[in-house]
């Protein structure tokens, strides 16, 4: 039998729930985070989901997973989407981001990020700006079931001073391309929220 559609009649303001990949204060994804969260539209949400305090994935935690991954799960479940903000370990992911996908994903049957609009991504001191990481992170997604916004993708070159500890763009080049990250992200939760696959 063929999957229907149905109306969501869910209105924004959109919850937003983002991951910054890296648990350094001073890490430059984080900066950047605060760069789209000033530009984003007003109709977004943020909320950030930490994944410093999550121990190490472990099948036997399945039957009764600790306090901090049972809030942390609850925290992405209340979400509407999700925004990753990652930088790249030796052309990979982050390991303490992989680690909160694999919780959020488990048990069996108990996957939060399925169907949420995700976007992703990245900065790095390289020309590069986190591409290959990305590209696994994306095929991640895939596997759990989040519809992603494809384009623009957005590899940031985060060269000294382009953004200010603040969230200021001091490049106004990079400012109006950051700022049409988030609108086009903004477009994509409402293209996801309006038409979802049904339950049954």
């Amino acid at each position: 039998m063929a999957t229907m559609a149905t109306i969501n009649e869910l209105q924004p303001p959109y919850k937003v729930g983002y991951f910054v990949g890296s648990l350094s204060t001073e890490s430059v994804n984080r900066t950047l985070s605060r760069a789209l969260l000033r530009l984003a539209p007003s109709d977004l949400v943020f909320t950030e989901i930490p994944i410093g305090e999550l121990p190490l994935y472990n099948r036997d935690f399945d039957g009764d997973f600790p306090p901090v991954a049972r809030a942390y799960k609850a925290l992405i479940a209340e979400q509407d989407a999700l925004l990753f903000v990652t930088p790249e370990y030796n052309r990979s992911i982050p390991g303490a981001l992989k680690n909160a996908i694999d919780w959020a994903s488990r048990p069996y049957g108990e996957n939060v990020i399925a169907r949420k609009a995700t976007a992703v991504i990245g900065a790095s001191p390289g020309q590069i700006g986190t591409a290959v990481a990305q590209q696994q992170l994306r095929s991640v997604l895939s596997f759990l079931q989040a519809p992603q916004m494809n384009a623009p993708e957005a590899y940031i070159w985060m060269r000294p001073g382009l953004i200010e500890a603040d969230g200021t763009v001091t490049d106004p080049g990079t400012e109006e391309f950051l700022r049409g990250f988030m609108n086009a992200f903004f477009e994509y939760i409402e293209r996801v929220l309006t038409v979802v696959p049904s339950a049954s």
